[in-house]
């Protein structure tokens, strides 16, 4: 089961991040919020083993990281 969970936040990690690539429209501050919100999801998913919870959590925070730290860009 853990190889299925890993693929999982593998494959999310992925889509998430080719998904955001086109993202060349949006200002450096909504990047940087979008891309905090992945890193937060693929982070919170790892550190709670795939909980729904987890990454929710995790993009949650990621995301308002990445909003504070282009507020300077």
């Amino acid at each position: 089961m853990k190889t299925i969970q890993r693929f999982a936040v593998s494959a999310v990690a992925a889509a998430v991040i080719l998904g955001t690539a086109g993202c060349t429209g949006m200002s450096a501050r909504d990047q940087y919020t979008a891309g905090g919100a992945a890193a937060g999801a693929v982070g919170g998913a790892v550190l709670t083993g795939g909980s729904a919870i987890g990454t929710i959590g995790g993009a949650a925070v990621g995301g308002i990281i990445g909003n504070e730290i282009g507020k300077n860009k």
